[in-house]
């Protein structure tokens, strides 16, 4: 039996996770799996050493509050990892638990091999982790095409794209001949963190409110993460003229009718250049968070400018940072795309070169593969 150890520390890796549990178990049938996971990990078959909400926590406040529980279950799951060895460990994303845990794991016993699945965002800040990771890392599993050449320059651990889990659901994205007109509908996306909503909202509903002056039928739809939907239904309502609150399952259709969207940077703009709709990107960050922009060693924020490396005098799509993100700008910006001409066109253009981007080849290897490759005691050739 090939026993992988899986460690996902978030609800974005539980769903990564479970789709390489179902990948790894119609590629072999004799595969086991232990680990840390979530509901989705658990509906395939994990068993899970503690729920996963005990280590799912981010920001400063939050972790130091819970940090003799994290300290446990960090030692617990190396812990279960060192008693029973698997033929592989498999990190999902989190890195700030899931590496912690490779590094003890590596001390203890360098024969398991470890595979990251999910860069860290070593190409954007703290750039020297890249090569630490060598220590301890064996391969890469990168869902964001550039991302293995960053390594490959940045000296860190081989690496390879295997897809990103969005391009699974590409026909979800496709827009057929939808009779809205363009300038009748505009999504706003105010972010999936908490902070994120608080921050950005405000500053959405008078950009919403600008462009309806300009656009009379203009229509807006919100449609908010589960987790944050009481929160934002509180911060829309004191907009000028609230928005439809969308489900998220009306999300994807709203997004093929709409005829922009006004985005707070994050994996929401990778779904929108998918959709071919075009956007504004926008971000703000508090006061004492603003000060670590220079060590950010990227010239643009948003995912399709990145992976189109576009530089910052041709982004693919406007991005607007922190004072640049003016309720006047934004508006100015979502107007031209909403009547259409250049602007817009130059969007839907660049979003076709991002989605050849992101489908690849077909001739990368899988996400299952490299990691079967190295719960059986090889490396994948290179």
């Amino acid at each position: 039996m090939t026993k992988i150890f899986l460690v996902a520390g978030e609800a974005s890796g539980d769903m990564l996770g479970a789709a390489l549990m179902r990948a790894l178990r119609r590629a072999s049938s004799d595969v086991d799996f232990a680990g840390v996971g979530g509901g989705e990990m658990t509906a395939e078959g994990l068993r899970s050493l503690f729920p996963l909400g005990d280590v799912a926590v981010m920001g400063l406040t939050p972790v130091l509050a819970r940090l003799p529980l994290l300290a446990r279950r960090l030692q617990e799951t190396v812990r279960a990892i060192l008693d029973e060895p698997p033929n592989c460990l498999v990190l999902i994303d989190a890195p700030d638990f899931t590496h912690r845990v490779a590094r003890r794991v590596r001390a203890a016993n360098p024969d398991i091999r470890i595979v990251d699945y999910v860069c860290p965002s070593v190409w954007a800040w703290r750039q020297g982790r890249a090569r630490k990771m060598r220590s301890y890392v064996d391969h890469v599993l990168a869902i964001l095409p550039f991302e293995p050449a960053a390594l490959v320059r940045l000296g860190g651990p081989p690496c390879d794209y295997v897809g990103h889990p969005l391009i699974e659901r590409i026909d979800e994205f496709a827009r057929g001949d939808e009779d809205t007109p363009r300038d009748r509908l505009l999504v706003v996306l105010p972010g999936s963190r908490e902070a994120e909503v608080r921050r950005m909202t405000p500053l959405y509903g008078v950009v919403a409110a600008l462009l309806q002056r300009e656009f009379p039928l203009l229509e807006v739809a919100v449609p908010p993460t589960e987790a944050l939907e009481a929160l934002v239904k509180t911060e829309i309502a004191r907009w000028a003229k609230p928005p439809r609150l969308l489900r998220q399952s009306e999300k994807f259709a709203a997004f093929r009718h709409a005829g922009a969207a006004l985005a707070t940077s994050g994996v929401v703009t990778l779904e929108l250049a998918l959709a071919m709709t075009p956007m504004a990107v926008a971000y703000k960050v508090s006061t004492p968070e603003s000060f670590l922009r220079p060590l950010v060693k990227l010239e643009n924020f948003a995912l399709p400018n990145l992976i189109l490396a576009r530089s910052a005098a041709d982004r693919a799509v406007p991005e607007f940072f922190q004072g640049e993100a003016s309720p006047e700008a934004l508006a100015a910006t979502l107007a031209a795309l909403l009547r259409g001409g250049a602007e817009r066109e130059a969007q839907l253009s660049a979003f076709s070169t991002l989605r050849a981007k992101m489908l690849g080849s077909g001739s990368s290897p899988s996400a299952a593969e490299i990691v079967l490759s190295y719960a059986r005691g090889g490396e994948k050739s290179r």
